[in-house]
C-alpha cells in the first residue's frame, strides 16, 4: 500500500498575505505601493517506509515549502527530521491524532509519501496493536459495515484522505512537487530488449493492466508469455524473489504498470536501486514500467546499476 503525492524546479507558486507575528518569510514582493509580505507554503507530509519520502521532503524544501511532517512508526525514516520544518512520530491508527497536528500547525494542503506494509492489517490482534483513535474508530467501522470489510488499497486510502477533507486538508499528489520522479518514455538502460523480450513485455503488460484494474498488484513475472508472479500485498520485490525461486534458469521479465484508474496521490507504482537489486539477485533480465505514470527514485544511479548488471530497462506508454 503506497502513500503518494509534483512542482517544477521553481517551486509552487507562494501566496501573498500580511505579516503575521512569528510567521517566517521567504521574501517580500512589492505591489504598486503597498510592500507585501510572501510567506512559505505550508504543507504535511504523511509518511511510510522507503525512500521516496526523504525525496519528497528535500523536493518540498528545495521548493521554498514549510514540511510538516508525520512519520509512520516502524515504517518511516528517522533522518526526514533533517529536512522538514517539524517531524513527530505517529501510531497507524492514529488518525485523529493526524488531523490535529496538521491543523495546529495551520496545514492545509498535504501529501503521502512511501509504502504502509499491508501485511500488518492481518497479524492478530491488529486493532489493539495499531491502537486506532476514536476518529479512525468512527470513520472505520461505517467503511467496514457498508463495504463488507473492504481492505482494498484504494478503499483505505480514500477513506483516510476523505476524513481529511471533512477537517479542510486538501491531498495532492506527492509528484506535484517533483515531477522529474516520473519516467519519461524510452530506454533507461544502454540495453535493448530483443524482440522475444519484446513479447514478454506486451504478454505481462495485459496481466498487470487486469491486476491493476481489480487492484491486486501492479506488477507481474513472466518468461516465454507464461506468467511466473503476480505483486500482491507481499509487494515487488517479493514478487520478484518468488519469481527466481520458480524460475532457477533466469532471463524473465517483470513488468510494472499503474492501475487503470489511478489515483496518483497515492499508491503510485515505484521502483527504485532496490527493485533492480532484488531482479539481479533473482535471475530477472527485463523490467518494463510505464512511462509518466512510475516514479523511478535516484535516477542517474538507477541507470548506471542497470548498466552494470546488464539489466534492459524500458519506460513505455503501451508496450
Amino acid at each position: 500500500m503506497n502513500w503518494m503525492g509534483q512542482a517544477d524546479s521553481a517551486g509552487p507558486p507562494l501566496w501573498c498575505c500580511n505579516p503575521l507575528p512569528m510567521m517566517p518569510v521567504s521574501r517580500c514582493r512589492q505591489s504598486g505601493a503597498a510592500l507585501q509580505w510572501v510567506a512559505p507554503r505550508r504543507i504535511g507530509l504523511l509518511a511510510g517506509w522507503g525512500d521516496y519520502p526523504l525525496v519528497i521532503a528535500k523536493a518540498l524544501r528545495a521548493a521554498g515549502c514549510q514540511t510538516y511532517c508525520l512519520g509512520v512508526r516502524g515504517e518511516a525514516r528517522a533522518e526526514l527530521a533533517e529536512h522538514c520544518e517539524q517531524f513527530r512520530w505517529i501510531g497507524l491508527g492514529r488518525l485523529g491524532g493526524a488531523i490535529r497536528y496538521f491543523k495546529r500547525h495551520r496545514v492545509r494542503e498535504a501529501v503521502m509519501a512511501g509504502k504502509i506494509h499491508k501485511t500488518v492489517l492481518f497479524r492478530p490482534w491488529m486493532w489493539l496493536r495499531c491502537l486506532p483513535d476514536l476518529t479512525m474508530i468512527r470513520a472505520a467501522l461505517p467503511h467496514f459495515l457498508t463495504r463488507r470489510k473492504d481492505c482494498r488499497d484504494d478503499s483505505l486510502l480514500g477513506m483516510i484522505v476523505q476524513q481529511f477533507q471533512h477537517e479542510g486538508i486538501q491531498f495532492h499528489p506527492a509528484t506535484d512537487f517533483a515531477p522529474h520522479l516520473l519516467a519519461e518514455p524510452g530506454t533507461i538502460s544502454r540495453h535493448r530488449p530483443s524482440a522475444w523480450q519484446r513479447k514478454d513485455i506486451a504478454f505481462g503488460w495485459g496481466i498487470a493492466k487486469q491486476l491493476g484494474h481489480l487492484d491486486i498488484g501492479q506488477a507481474v513475472a513472466v518468461k516465454d508469455q507464461a506468467v511466473l508472479a503476480v505483486e500482491a500485498i507481499e509487494g515487488t520485490d517479493a514478487c520478484i524473489r518468488r519469481a527466481g525461486s520458480l524460475c532457477r534458469a533466469g532471463g524473465f521479465t517483470v513488468v510494472k504498470v499503474a492501475k487503470p484508474n489511478q489515483d496518483l496521490r497515492f499508491d503510485v507504482p515505484t521502483v527504485g536501486l532496490g527493485t533492480l537489486r532484488s531482479m539481479v539477485e533473482s535471475g530477472a533480465a527485463v523490467l518494463a514500467i510505464e512511462a509518466r505514470r512510475t516514479i523511478v527514485l535516484d535516477q542517474p544511479q538507477f541507470s548506471e546499476f542497470a548498466d552494470r548488471h546488464g539489466l534492459v530497462v524500458v519506460a513505455l506508454e503501451t508496450p
